[in-house]
C-alpha cells in the first residue's frame, strides 16, 4: 500500500523560508517524485520534480528560490522554499508517479503554505 505523508507547511512572512517533507511508504516501481501546488481558485500546477534518472526540473516561478531534494535512505522528498512570496500561498502536494507516468500518480494529503 503506497502512502505519501507531507509535513512542514505553515505560515510565514514574505521573504521567509519553509521546508516541506514527504515520506513515502510502500513501493513504487521506477518512480518520479515531485511537488504540485494549488492556490485558491486555480488548478494544480507543477512546482518541482525529480525524475527517475535524478534530473531535476522547476517551474519558472520558483527557480532560484526553491530546491527539491530526496533522501533515498529515509525515503523522503524535500522542498526547501526560500524568499517566499505571497503568490506562493497554496496547498502543496507531494506526488509520486509509477513508471514516471502521471496517469499512475499517487498523491499526498497536502500541506498548506501561507505567505503574508
Amino acid at each position: 500500500h503506497v502512502q505519501l505523508v507531507e509535513s512542514g507547511g505553515g505560515s510565514v512572512q514574505a521573504g521567509g523560508s519553509l521546508t516541506l517533507a514527504c515520506t513515502l511508504s510502500g513501493h513504487i516501481k521506477d518512480d518520479c517524485m515531485g511537488w504540485l501546488r494549488q492556490a485558491p481558485g486555480k488548478e494544480h500546477g507543477g512546482v518541482a520534480a525529480i525524475a527517475g534518472d535524478g534530473s531535476i526540473s522547476y517551474a519558472d516561478s520558483v527557480k532560484g528560490r526553491f530546491t527539491i531534494s530526496q533522501d533515498n535512505a529515509k525515503r523522503t522528498l524535500y522542498l526547501q522554499m526560500d524568499s517566499l512570496m505571497p503568490e506562493d500561498t497554496a496547498m502543496y502536494y507531494c506526488v509520486a508517479d509509477r513508471l514516471c507516468e502521471s496517469r499512475n500518480r499517487y498523491w499526498g494529503q497536502g500541506t498548506q503554505v501561507t505567505v503574508s
